[in-house]
């Protein structure tokens, strides 16, 4: 066997760089962009090889190692996660700065890989700058904190062990059903160890998608149990979106005539103007898909984790005689709640389910009354998207605002706040996909760095992202990585004077307004500060103004459009109009009240519990 000598940093790079991946008959690089910054534990080996093959997988520079790995991450969901992003770093804060964006990619089942260096091998040096000494254990590390928020994680000690550990790696990433983020810490002077590798264990390899069938009698089973329903119900996830299953879903609900409600991972399966979509499901939902949920007697769960608030708690579905059928690739997945367990790729269970359910079809009753309940809500999304002149903005009228002016092939991205809810409970489907809220992990922070990431998957069309003042404070830094790379974003900032949307959790739930909004956090003076984002994005070299009020949003936003470069909109928010949906979510309360309003709470609290849907 023909070998050729290497050392660690030159072997894993050169192996990266021959994984390709097949997508609609062409091949391309499996690691589509790497993100780096550089320390002393990266940067001496590591750093030179991934310039070594930069037009193959070109490395960004990020500005904080937490957003770097979230716009991998994000990058990965607009590809579906067909192609994967890395990011790198050196030991210590550079390593731990990435744990958030790893429970990410871990939360929402999405492929991300994460390099960082780690302390020498030999310890002859130790302690080593940025190192943490364990006193008990010395081979514990900083990147050990890795190990709860990834798939699969390892140390590298040897060379030789690349032969083994980067194939699996590469398998838990493209598998679908333990998709999920990976570890790899290199010690500093092992990085630099030479090993005799064989020639070909880097010849050039192409990855299709795996698409595990599910079993024979499962789908009998399930096609059997939807036979009987007199109110069936799909739900479609984030894995119908993965699967590349949305024409499938399409085609199974309109065959069998049954209603579509979406989960937040899975809207953007159906477009809004099909009679079957029933809307957005949950606690961030509508009260069409929702008050569907209650009647429901049989649910087809095709590609979601049902999540608390798809399911509100649990509490959504209250048919006592309801079944639950679950497609889902993992097994973790689709044994949920006692489910009828399909266990397999959505696109080619879809596609057998819908053979094996022949000419059934749902009650025209039922799906009618779908298109009622949907038009009710879609009226009402129109209602409180209205901008009316003089009237400080609302999220939902930004919201209606950036879904009218989009254009075909457009992105919008949010994640944490009230944003979410609002971007959920009123956007309406006009394209499939296109459509990304983190709230898996439901992190601060990733708008702008996965509106990064997102634009670098898809350069020909425009990225918008909504952030609130909050995440905007958290993380903004990657304002200045679009306009350093080049890769343009539409950023809408909506300013609600802090974090107004746990304000309104903590009013709901009986408590006094403390520390969230800006006017009720501790200072010297009455007076409350406040930050010019139009001036700050501006200091990071985008483009951007600050609106007086909705009217100007359309003029701004077509400015944005023409822009060459990052353009950032400021707009003042509402801090206490909210879109609001008819479901229960369960949040901690005391067991003993104190004051009348916290009881008052309690007591909604425990009416709403009454619906929870045991485990078993």
């Amino acid at each position: 066997m023909n070998t050729v000598r290497l050392t660690l940093s030159e072997a894993l790079v050169r192996y990266l760089a021959a994984q390709k991946v097949e997508i609609d008959g062409c091949v391309e690089s499996l690691f589509g962009c790497s993100f780096a910054i550089f320390g002393h534990g990266n940067v001496t080996c590591l750093g030179q090889q991934l310039k070594n093959i930069e037009e193959q997988i070109p490395t960004w520079r990020g500005q904080n190692e937490q957003s770097m790995a979230m716009a991998a991450v994000a990058y990965a969901k607009a590809n579906k996660r067909r192609r994967i992003g890395i990011a790198t770093t050196s030991i210590g804060p550079g390593a731990t700065n990435m744990v958030t964006a790893a429970g990410i990619a871990h939360t929402n089942r999405l492929p991300l890989l994460m390099i960082s260096g780690d302390t020498y091998l030999s310890r002859l040096p130790d302690p080593v700058l940025q190192q943490t000494e364990h006193f008990y254990n010395p081979s514990l590390t900083v990147n050990d904190s890795f190990k709860s928020v990834t798939r699969y994680w390892d140390r590298v000690v040897h060379p030789a062990q690349l032969l083994h550990t980067l194939p699996q790696a590469l398998d838990t990433m493209l598998d679908p059903a333990s998709c999920g983020p990976v570890f790899l810490g290199l010690p500093q002077d092992v990085q630099g160890m030479v090993f005799d590798y064989p020639e070909v264990f880097f010849a050039e390899t192409v990855h299709r998608i795996r698409r595990p069938e599910p079993e024979e009698h499962a789908l009998k089973h399930a096609a059997d149990t939807l036979k009987q329903a007199k109110r069936p119900l799909i739900i479609s996830g984030g894995g119908v979106h993965y699967s590349l299953a949305c024409e499938e879903l399409k085609e199974l609900a309109e065959a069998h005539n049954i209603p579509v409600v979406e989960t937040i991972a899975g809207r953007a399966t159906l477009l809004q103007e099909n009679p079957l979509n029933g809307g957005p499901i949950g606690v961030t939902g509508s009260d069409s898909a929702n008050s569907l949920a209650r009647e429901a007697d049989v649910v087809l769960a095709i590609g979601t984790r049902l999540q608390d608030f798809t399911t509100g708690s649990w509490s959504v579905f209250r048919n006592p005689d309801l079944k639950i059928i679950s497609i889902n690739v993992a097994r973790f997945d689709a044994i949920k709640h006692r489910s009828i367990p399909v266990i397999g790729d959505a696109k080619a269970s879809l596609i057998k389910l819908n053979k094996l359910l022949r000419s059934w079809q749902g009650p025209d009753e039922w799906s009618r009354k779908t298109q009622v309940l949907a038009d009710i809500w879609k009226n009402l999304c129109a209602g409180r998207s209205a901008i009316a002149e003089g009237e400080t903005a609302s999220y939902a009228q930004v919201v209606g605002a950036v879904n009218r002016l989009m254009a075909p092939g457009d992105s919008v991205l949010t994640a944490a706040g009230g944003l979410p809810a609002e971007l959920n409970m009123n956007w309406q489907n006009k394209q499939l996909g296109k459509f990304d809220i983190e709230f898996g992990f439901s992190c601060m922070g990733y708008e702008i760095a996965g509106g990064w990431g997102a634009k670098i998957a898809n350069p020909d069309n425009d990225v918008v992202v909504l952030v609130g003042d909050g995440s905007y404070m958290i993380l903004n830094s990657d304002i200045y990585s679009s306009v350093l790379s080049g890769h343009k974003l539409i950023v809408v900032v909506c300013d609600n004077g802090g974090f107004a949307v746990i304000n309104k959790l903590q009013n709901n739930t009986g408590n006094q307004s403390f520390n969230n909004l800006l006017e009720d956090c501790r200072r010297p003076g009455e007076e409350v500060p406040r930050v010019d984002f139009a001036k700050h994005a501006e200091a990071q070299g985008a483009l951007s103004e600050k609106i007086g009020s909705m009217v100007e949003f359309d003029a701004a936003f077509g400015r944005a459009k023409a822009a060459d470069r990052s353009y950032v909109i400021v707009v003042d928010v509402d801090p206490h109009k909210w879109s609001e949906c008819d479901c229960w979510w369960q949040v901690g309360l005391p067991a003993v009240s104190r004051d009348k309003r916290t009881a008052e709470a309690v007591a909604n609290f425990e009416e709403g519990r009454g619906f929870q849907r045991p485990g078993v």
